[in-house]
Formats: C-alpha cells, structure tokens, sequence
C-alpha cells in the first residue's frame, strides 16, 4: 500500500537532506518527494511503499510525521496530455482531488477523500 507520509521541516539547508538520509539509510526506498514551504517550515510530502519503517527511523532521528495516508498511485507513459486525459476522468467520476505530485518511473501520485472513488474512476484495484 503505497503512503504519502508527511513531514514538518525545518525549512534551512541540509533538512531535507538529513532526513532523506536517516530514511535511505534504514532501506527504505523514496519513491517520490515534494516540498513546499517558502517561510521557517516547510511540508515534506513522501511517497514510500510502508510507513511504519520509516516513521521509526524518523522517530529516532527527533523527526515525527505530522500525517500519513493511503494514496492511489498510476504507472503513466511520459507524454504531453497524459494529467490531462487521468484528471478529466477523475473529474467526470466526481472526485475532489486534493493532492496531486510525480513520483519516480513515470508515476503519478493522487489522494482524495474518497479513495475508492478515486481507484474506480482511474481503473486502479486496490
């Protein structure tokens, strides 16, 4: 089940750095990143195929994880059109998205409310 897990940081040089680091150093892959955040903090937004491992690393790093959940994740092929075409099928199906990021190999990342809506609008199982 993959997990958007995030993070509360710092926004100063070398924390995502750090934390990226305790991660991979624990052997759990990253497999997509966003931050965002212009003032003192920032929201780190991480895609990662089990959370627990990672939270426990985090953990013992003083880092916690403010939010994690469960996310849908679509193997696309990298052309213009293809967030366009996967959105407007996610819009006809009524689905309010409220997050949307690219993840590693040509991967897309959603997360809505209504998860199950969200798998059937995109033809996803669970």
């Amino acid at each position: 089940m993959p997990v958007d897990l995030v993070i509360d940081i710092e926004n100063t040089p070398g924390a995502l750095a750090d934390i990226a680091a305790a991660i991979s150093d624990a052997g759990v892959n990253i497999a997509a990143a966003t931050c965002i955040g212009s003032g003192e903090r920032a929201e780190l937004h991480i895609l990662i195929p089990h959370a627990e491992a990672a939270k426990h690393v985090l953990a013992i790093a003083g880092v916690l994880a403010t939010r994690e959940r469960e996310v849908v994740v679509v193997d696309v092929h990298d052309r213009p059109g293809v967030l366009a075409d996967l959105t407007r099928k996610i819009a006809r199906a009524g689905v309010d998205l409220d997050l949307v990021y690219v993840a590693t190999e040509n991967r897309v990342v959603f997360g809505a409310q209504d998860l199950a809506a969200l798998r059937t609008a995109l033809g996803v199982a669970a």
